[in-house]
């Protein structure tokens, strides 16, 4: 009888098929009948015969897969067979963890790509796309991958799994964008065994998973170090230098020659300290002050002058652009350059003389900058303060040296700030979560990281030193002008700040701006109303996420989100490569007849962008890591939460006292259907018509947690049942 009921079920499938292959067959030939036509699903429905809603929705589903599957297209008004003409473009695909990508594409809407027709594209390959339906009011472009033109890479990193197939075993990627698993023949599994952390490397792809071999083995999955560095290898980091890189290093010379301190402004006499983090070792900047006798200061911005010691075109400096930026994970940095520089030749340390490239600013009593000097000096640091010890010497809590230096700093930065935020600088400020870690390396304490006037009075010297740097370059080489680097912050998307206006009306805030002139005083109107709010951090990510990312370009377009028309990155040269650029092209520029070739610099500059966001997705990778590890045993807790996040795959709930984000499945939230409202973020049900909104506060309980996915899982609490059971236990 089962076996019946069994075969029954398979004839059933069988036919099911066939009728959805006979329906794709008269629908293509339909279209081919009518070439030079286009035709709308209502009339292919009724021409096939198919009539009823049911009818209807069967037909409008089949269309929908034949124009996935590229073999037809959208042409405005109805269907019609793809033609030669369809629009192909060629450009990067990003892919997201739901699966969908876009075709990213510069100045132009980005080309919306389903899982259905991403094919075997992976995220960040250059891909061949075809358009099968143009922009249709509010809805973006569609299209399909048609072949991968460049691989972005063929290494991935993944956990052998326990399960295997008697041909092969299976390596399950970290990356949720990637595919659900890699086959890897015995042959090629170079010793690696179930639950251990593995470098694959793509052999082919004809079939549904790709076939791999490993090429490095890290480690038990799990384990600390091995998971940092597997991040690491993900995006393409390598925490060692080589050889040759560290052979220069040693090389070069410890002691400053007097010939090379004769060549530069000695500033050794004048007070200078430094302020950092209190575990920093790369000090990259130094503030000195002097009174005159004229009753004016004058105030030092000295950074290390890494252009002296890194040479074009050496190993060091090879490697310095390949990584373009230091990375600093949960426990540890990643330096741009080895150790014997960052940590020592460069990093001015205290009760050491140093060679640094230095902005002199001759200010009166007032904070007004009267005169600018930017040049190569030789420094002596007096002293070496982090921030919060630098506070308690500026509020009197404790006894230091250098309190009325300080103090004067901390008011003429003030002034600069005050000045700044008055011409419509906007105070961005995200919160850094840091970690306390036992001696295994896990998480016991994750807490946000306090930003005293300190932090903000280093930040405040500095802006003033890039833009002076920026402006320098920009005012004395203008006839002809010549290629410099720049610091941009492009115009927020319009179209986003109109779906933020609607929003925060609906919370009682009014934001106003013209599309046709954005303003930066707009956003910061809107941002000072929310000041001290609940909803302040969450306004604050929306409005950010409505902003351009801030880049590095020859092309100077000012920088929105400070308000300046001219902005460099001049004060990290230790960690970040385009500063050791605007050291350098500070030195060439100062002789004559030299010009930088503008394309050769623009290529560098976009490198060090992606170069920086690949960083950023690293450390924000790690710090995920370290939260899912600490909520393991945390399955079943119940914590109050903020909704700082909606899809329509559900809702993501950052947790109070944690600071660790979370995600509600829509598939867990079973009492109602729930629709995806994008403009006004928000999840609605179709029935009962509950909604959850970003911002909205929750009760959450945690689920599940996946280490290697870096997810964790939760579930809506209904607050009521809480409160039974609380009437109950007391």
């Amino acid at each position: 009888m089962a076996k019946k009921k069994k075969q029954k079920r398979k004839d059933k499938q069988k036919n099911k098929k066939k009728y959805t292959r006979s329906i794709k067959g008269e629908i293509l030939k339909l279209l081919e009948n009518n070439r030079k036509k286009q035709l709308p699903a209502r009339q292919i429905a009724r021409s096939l015969g198919i009539f009823g809603k049911v009818g209807k929705r069967k037909v409008g589903t089949l269309l929908y897969q034949l124009e996935m599957d590229g073999k037809i297209e959208f042409g405005g008004v109805g269907y019609r067979l793809t033609g030669k003409s369809s629009t192909v473009l060629v450009g990067k695909i990003q892919i997201l963890r739901a699966g969908f990508g876009f075709l990213l594409r510069e100045n132009e809407e980005d080309i919306f790509i389903s899982p259905n027709s991403v094919g075997k594209a992976l995220n960040g390959d250059i891909v061949k796309v075809r358009i099968t339906r143009p922009r249709m009011g509010n809805s973006r472009p569609i299209g399909i991958v048609l072949s991968i033109v460049e691989r972005a890479r063929t290494r991935f990193i993944g956990t052998i799994a326990p399960y295997k197939h008697k041909n092969y075993h299976i390596m399950v990627p970290d990356s949720p964008s990637l595919p659900a698993e890699f086959h890897i023949e015995y042959a090629h599994l170079e010793g690696a065994e179930a639950g251990q952390k593995v470098v694959v490397e793509i052999l082919e792809w004809e079939r549904k998973f790709p076939v791999a071999r490993v090429v490095e083995v890290l480690g038990d999955a799990g384990e600390h170090d091995v998971e940092i560095h597997a991040i690491l290898h993900h995006y393409g980091f390598n925490p060692r230098f080589s050889e040759a890189v560290e052979a220069e290093a040693e090389a070069i010379p410890d002691k400053i020659t007097a010939q090379e301190i004769g060549k530069r402004r000695d500033m050794r006499h004048i007070t200078t300290f430094t302020i950092d983090p209190v575990d920093a070792k790369d000090f990259d900047d130094a503030l000195s002050i002097e009174k005159l006798d004229n009753g004016l200061f004058e105030v030092g911005v000295h950074i290390a002058d890494v252009s002296h010691y890194v040479v074009p075109g050496s190993e060091l400096d090879t490697e310095a652009y390949r990584r373009a930026t230091s990375i600093y994970l949960v426990d540890r940095v990643v330096p741009m350059l080895p150790e014997k520089l960052s940590n020592g030749i460069c990093s001015l340390r205290p009760r050491e003389e140093k060679l640094t490239y230095s902005a002199v600013f001759t200010l009166n009593e007032k904070g007004q900058v009267l005169k600018t000097w930017i040049g190569r000096t030789v420094i002596y640091s007096d002293h070496r303060f982090h921030y919060a010890e630098a506070q308690a010497v500026i509020d009197g809590k404790e006894e230091g040296p250098f309190r009325e230096e300080l103090t004067q700093l901390m008011t003429f930065a003030k002034k600069f700030r005050a000045k700044r935020m008055k011409s419509g600088s906007i105070d961005f400020h995200s919160e850094e979560v840091k970690f306390v870690l036992d001696d295994q390396a896990k998480p016991v304490k994750i807490y946000i990281k306090e930003r005293l006037d300190t932090n903000m009075m280093i930040e405040d010297w500095m802006l003033l030193a890039n833009k002076a740097v920026s402006k320098h370059i920009a005012s004395i080489f203008q006839n002809p002008p010549l290629p410099s680097v720049y610091r941009v912050h492009d115009l927020p998307n319009a179209e986003k700040l109109s779906n933020l206006q609607q929003f925060v009306k609906t919370l009682g805030y009014e934001f106003d701006f013209n599309p046709e002139k954005i303003r930066s005083k707009d956003v910061k109107a809107l941002l000072q109303q929310v000041k001290d709010k609940p909803e302040q951090g969450m306004i604050e990510s929306l409005a950010i996420r409505s902003m351009a990312k801030a880049v590095y370009t020859t092309k100077n377009i000012g920088h929105f989100g400070l308000g300046f028309t001219h902005y460099s990155h001049f004060t990290s040269p230790i960690r970040r490569y385009p500063d050791l650029m605007i050291h350098r092209l500070l030195t060439k520029y100062g002789a004559k007849n030299y010009k930088e070739n503008a394309d050769k610099l623009e290529a560098q500059c976009q490198h060090c962008s992606n170069q920086e966001r690949v960083a950023a997705e690293a450390e924000r990778d790690s710090v995920k890591y370290k939260q899912v590890e600490f909520m393991e045993d945390k399955i079943g807790e119940v914590f109050d939460g903020l909704i700082s996040g909606v899809s329509e795959h559900g809702i993501y709930i950052e947790m109070d006292i944690l600071k660790c984000e979370g995600m509600v499945r829509v598939f867990d939230m079973s009492d109602d259907y729930y629709i995806f409202d994008e403009k006004t973020y928000c999840l609605r049900g179709k029935d009962q018509g509950k909604v959850y909104r970003l911002g909205d506060r929750v009760k959450v309980r945690v689920k599940d947690t996946d280490l290697q996915r870096r997810t964790i899982d939760l579930v809506l609490v209904d607050t009521s049942l809480i409160e039974e059971d609380n009437d109950d236990f007391e």
